[in-house]
């Protein structure tokens, strides 16, 4: 362990750095304005400790480039979770107040006694997946905002409403048999085909994302995507999640992560187990959507699987749960799989 650990708080404006020994005495405290120099400064100001190491809150996100920055000048930098910084600040306060520098110091502090907290790394062809995964994710977001508000305006159109799925199509075809009576439901047609044009935009956007994304899947030479319900958009979801699936030691660690496995809430003799909210929740979410193609479809193992679980006497939403564990460990053992090849590839 090194003799300094450099605690930052990432924001987009600023960056707040906070270094501390071993034993947490604050050594100093430097705050940078987010610009081209930012690194510079920080690594200046730093060079007074040579044994650091730097500890970035959510380094995925705010402090995504300021961890490239800090990796290409040759330094060591991990990765804290927002939510372990956050907890130490609570334990060592005792309240929810807060400000940067304490964020910065309840990181440093973070890293520097948990064993689990993970290096960060430079940027792979799994980042790149991430990429097209959350712009997939966020157009169909967006789409969703567009449909609700055509349906609204459709609404006051068309007695009764729409009762099916709204589709660009068929949202046509609806316009086109309105015939405005007044200029209020004129104006209300104007705004139901300017949705129109919005979803036919975001239709044609989602296209595109989804074609480099399967580009960007295939360049990858995964096989999670031979485990049956899992195309193209959840395995960039997976493996963008995931990265290096060497750091979990086993597929329970793995499950734990993505919210599959239950957590255990004993106490005393009782044993007791509830389900888990916690972990990866867009990860979690892939593996739902995995796990419900299997159960759509009667001649998958998936399928037959959840039916046994029923004859036992499970609720459909226990055999689904217990179904997404089983598809859980399936792409762990995929993705151990591809990363052995890949080792063996490169010796």
């Amino acid at each position: 362990m090194a003799a300094v650990m450099i605690g930052v708080d990432p924001h987009k404006a600023s960056h707040t750095a906070v270094a501390i020994s071993v034993a947490e005495e604050p050594l100093g405290e430097l705050r940078v304005r987010a610009c081209a120099a930012q690194a510079e400064r920080l690594l200046a100001w730093a060079a007074a400790w040579p044994q650091r190491i730097w500890a970035v809150e959510g380094a995925g996100g705010l402090g995504h480039l300021l961890d490239w920055q800090l990796l290409a000048a040759g330094e060591r930098v991990l990765d804290v979770p927002p939510k372990l910084g956050a907890r130490v600040r609570l334990l060592a306060a005792g309240d929810t107040n807060k400000n940067d520098p304490d964020d910065a110091r309840s990181v440093a502090v973070a890293a520097l006694r948990s064993a689990g907290v993970r290096e960060v790394r430079p940027d792979d062809h799994a980042a790149v997946l991430k990429i097209w995964s959350k712009r997939y994710r966020d157009l169909g977001r967006t789409r969703t905002q567009v449909v609700c508000r055509l349906h609204a305006v459709l609404c006051d159109l068309v007695p009764g409403g729409v009762s099916r799925p709204i589709y660009a199509a068929r949202a046509a075809r609806i316009l086109e048999q309105i015939t405005p009576p007044d200029a209020v439901a004129a104006a209300r047609c104007e705004l139901a085909a300017a949705f129109l044009e919005d979803l036919r935009r975001i239709d044609a956007q989602m296209r595109d994302a989804k074609k480099k994304l399967t580009v960007a899947v295939a360049a990858s030479g995964t096989t999670v995507t031979e485990v049956f319900g899992v195309g193209p958009v959840v395995a960039a979801i997976v493996i963008g999640a995931v990265r290096d699936v060497s750091r979990f030691p086993s597929r329970d660690h793995f499950a734990a992560y993505n919210g599959t496995a239950p957590i255990e809430v004993s106490s005393g003799p009782r044993k007791i187990y509830r389900l888990s909210r916690r972990g990866n929740r867009r990860l979690n979410h892939a593996i739902h959507m995995a796990a419900v193609t299997q159960v759509s479809h009667r001649h998958s193992d998936g399928r037959a699987y959840y039916e046994r679980k029923l004859a036992e006497g499970k609720t459909p939403k226990e055999a689904l749960r217990a179904l997404k564990r089983q598809v859980s460990d399936t792409i762990f053992a995929r993705l151990q799989a591809d990363a052995q090849r890949a080792a063996a590839g490169t010796r």
